[in-house]
């Protein structure tokens, strides 16, 4: 049997559009598409996770950056939330029982922000009617009747008094604060000399006369404390009742316009409470002289009795539906602020701030996964709010001790809200692996395709929505080849012909490019000579590493050959990736084998720069060479395996083909052909599979020999697998065109033998044997040689220890 592998032709290279699929000139003659390409599953997925109301049906949304997942999701929960109906708001008011502990009011849509305005009525009438009601004349004379009485009793127990002290000889005197009592003789009240001056009895008389009048006096205002009471009760209520006047008219409509509002009623009662004393005190009793001006009056009374809106809603809005850019505690729960005070830290209900989740309380709520898992605290405490439904807040972090500030516990809110997590796949499977509430709290998985099928109607609709975007942004018309271009592109990231990329913004990135460089060139349409520019000018700009590789190449610096043929040396194909850009550059591998029992030893893994992934490729060797070669002979080789200047890490088993080509070769001395690369991962039975990265590798190696002129019988010899992944660039195309690239698909390691070698790998015979002169015979050969060189070892070794010891006649054993 011959193995045979023929070039690919030129069509096999890249799938170029039909331009039969693309009905139109330009992209102006198309209907644009306003919504997501394809994605049928996800569509689906996010409808039933909206219609699902049942508690733990939150969203994951996953899938690659740019495809437009966050902005699908957006524009879906914005037309759903739409025909809902609009959820309650929320306020809080001061607490009048506990000033620590705001209470929360819930309103109907459209309704916080009036009863907010009702009470800044309010204010405005206190201020307009206090102090004015305690200075008016009606109130004046009452509270002086008031006091009149009090001072009539007073007066009359006084006089009672004094007449008593005339009698007796003793003189009273009064001021504004005590009575005191004086001997009297002649009408004239005797200074202390005069009074010394008297004689023993006409001093026991008069201090026994005041002895008595004091005693009067005391007996006469023992009744005081009671005028007193009597009095402060008859001007608590003149006050309360100057205050009921002022206040009801604008206070009464409001008990009346809330009378089927259990709380706001319980407010408005505990308000007016606060504001008969809070008036009464600021007002009365010469207190207006003490108290601040107009303006700070108003901040107080706003501070105590405006209510703080957490979150309002139109009435005929529908749900909220929130994207929180930047999750952080304060920013999704709120958070008590502060305000200083002559360098003290004060706070109050007033200074509560509002979250994401007060926002999209009744809706819907869209987060980044990754942002909102940086703060694991942050994760736990939505966790708990999305299991109490409630929404409480707190001071972040305050039951690790990080803070010790006294602040406010507002009363909770029921929380009722839809959250959506967007995400990428590596996060969600972690979530699944590491928290068990994940599953129960995020039960609808949103799984956005990497790529589409590529057909006739999904160009179409490509081309539609390449449309919107070009209306969106006004640019300009692109034409029907411009627009083929794209699709190339396209299916160029998706690396398959069948399908195209569902990162569609990395085709807007390069249509707004293009657009741009059609702006320099002044010409009307976008056409695909400015796409290929824009394409060209990117991968310059991206292309300084991949440039200084191939100069390092091409002058000598790193060794590897484009033509001739070597033995033990072979051209493999990497992919490196820097940033966001990729490329392929060929490394060369080199193999040498001795007699030994050391097996394949990885010198990149022994160094450790060889990865797991690319340390199971070359123990996949093992497994192939044995299973092939060494069926009536142990494998008893040494060979070691390096991939030539390489100084970073190796990762991946696509080079597990050339290494075996450059391992056999090495064993039967057969050189291989050194102006073809070749890529493959291999498995045990010797087939290639699959790579990835299959166009950068190619275009990699094309690069170097276009660099160094092209002469014809260069190529790449990659797995037969990969021909649907194939989308070159123009410039291999023209190359195999013109009979001077080519690309090889091969299914076997055989087949890779016989392109490298131009020997016929061979195919096993009836009794298990190669034929004489190919590859395999020779390898078989061969290991059985080093294979009897070994057993010829062993018995030498056992003779030398049979050999009897001379000295003493014993054989040493």
């Amino acid at each position: 049997m011959t193995f045979t592998v023929s070039p690919l032709s030129v069509d096999k290279l890249c799938a170029k559009v039909p331009m039969s699929h693309l009905e139109f000139s330009t992209l102006s003659e198309l209907d644009p598409l306003n919504g997501i390409l394809g994605q049928e599953r996800a569509v689906e997925a996010i409808q039933f996770g909206v219609a699902m109301q049942r508690p733990g049906y939150n969203i994951y949304a996953m899938g690659d950056s740019g495809t437009g997942r966050s902005s699908y999701v957006m524009s879906y929960l914005k037309g759903e939330a739409k025909r809902q109906g609009s959820p309650q708001e929320w306020t809080y008011v001061h607490n009048f029982d506990d000033s620590r502990s705001p209470k929360a009011i819930e309103f109907a849509p459209g309704q916080a922000k009036v009863f907010e305005d009702h009470l800044k009525e309010v204010i405005d009438g206190l201020m307009v009617s206090f102090p004015a009601a305690f200075e008016n004349p009606t109130y004046q004379q009452q509270k002086s009747a008031i006091d009149r009485e009090f001072n009539e009793l007073y007066e009359s127990a006084i006089n009672k008094v004094e007449k008593e002290s005339v009698k007796i000889g003793v003189a009273m005197y009064r001021d504004a604060s005590s009575v005191s009592f004086a001997p009297m003789r002649e009408g004239k009240a005797l200074e202390d000399h005069e009074f010394a001056a008297l004689s023993d009895d006409e001093r026991d008389y008069f201090q026994e006369g005041v002895s008595q009048l004091e005693q009067r006096l005391n007996n006469e205002l023992l009744i005081l404390p009671q005028w007193k009471r009597t009095t402060y009760e008859k001007h608590k209520l003149l006050n309360l009742e100057t205050v009921k006047e002022a206040l009801d008219p604008f206070m009464q409509p409001l008990f009346d316009h809330y009378s089927e509002n259990p709380a706001v009623l319980a407010y408005l009662n505990s308000m007016r409470e606060d504001l008969d004393k809070n008036i009464i005190d600021q007002m009365v009793d010469d207190k207006v002289t003490d108290s601040r001006d107009d303006a700070g009056r108003r901040q107080a009374y706003e501070e105590l009795y405006l209510p703080n809106v957490a979150v309002t809603h139109q009435v005929d809005g529908g749900m909220p539906v929130v994207y929180e850019a930047h999750p952080t505690y304060r920013n999704l729960f709120g958070q008590v602020e502060y305000s200083s005070d002559q360098g003290m830290l004060i706070t109050n209900h007033r200074l509560i701030r509002s979250g994401s989740l007060h926002a999209a309380n009744g809706g819907y709520l869209i987060l980044d996964a990754e942002k909102l898992l940086t703060d694991h605290y942050l994760w736990e405490a939505l966790k708990r709010a999305l299991k109490s439904k409630t929404l409480k807040i707190e001071h972040p972090y305050s039951d690790l001790g990080l803070t010790n500030t006294t602040t406010l516990a507002p009363e909770d809110i029921p929380l009722k809200v839809k959250v959506v997590l967007i995400g990428s796949r590596e996060i969600y499977y972690l979530l699944q692996d590491a928290d068990p509430d994940f599953q129960d709290m995020f039960r609808v998985l949103v799984d956005f395709d990497d790529t589409l099928k590529r057909n006739k109607e999904s160009e179409m609709a490509f081309s539609r929505l390449l449309n919107d975007r070009v209306l969106k942004e006004n640019y300009a018309d692109v034409t029907q080849a411009g627009v083929a271009t794209l699709i190339e592109y396209s299916s160029r990231l998706a690396e398959h012909q069948k399908e195209m990329s569902a990162r569609i913004g990395d085709v807007f990135e390069l249509l707004g490019e293009a657009d741009f460089i059609r702006q320099l060139a002044k010409d009307d349409l976008t056409t695909d000579i400015h796409i290929k520019r824009a394409l060209k000018a990117k991968k310059h700009r991206t292309g300084r590493v991949s440039e200084k590789i191939i100069e390092e190449i091409v002058d000598g610096t790193v060794l590897l050959e484009s033509d001739g043929i070597a033995v033990g040396k072979i051209n493999g194909l990497t992919v490196m990736q820097i940033g966001d850009s990729s490329f392929g550059a060929p490394a060369r591998i080199s193999t040498t084998v001795y007699p030994g029992g050391k097996g394949i030893i990885d010198i990149e893994r022994e160094s450790n720069l060889g990865q797991n992934i690319h340390s199971k490729g070359v123990l996949i060797l093992s497994g192939y060479l044995g299973n092939k070669y060494a069926q009536k002979f142990p494998l008893d080789i040494s060979a070691s395996i390096a991939m030539e200047q390489s100084y970073g890490y190796v990762d991946g088993d696509s080079a597990s083909t050339a290494e075996l080509c450059c391992l056999l070769s090495a064993l039967v001395q057969v050189p291989l052909r050194q102006d073809l690369a070749i890529t493959g991962s291999l498995n045990q039975y010797g087939e290639v599979q699959a790579i990835g990265g299959v166009n950068e590798k190619i275009e990699g190696f094309f690069n170097v020999c276009n660099a160094r002129g092209l002469t014809g019988t260069q190529g790449v010899i990659i797995p037969k697998s990969n021909a649907n992944n194939l989308m070159l660039s123009d410039e291999i195309l023209d190359a195999v065109s013109a009979g001077k690239f080519s690309i090889y698909l091969i299914a076997t390691a055989d087949e890779a033998l016989a392109l490298l070698t131009g020997i016929e790998a061979g195919v096993v015979n009836a009794e298990g044997d190669y034929p004489d002169g190919s590859i395999n015979a020779r390898v078989i050969q061969k290991l059985e040689e080093i294979s009897k060189l070994g057993e010829e070892e062993e018995s030498e070794e056992g003779e030398e220890e049979e050999k009897p010891d001379t000295k003493d006649g014993k054989s040493a054993r």
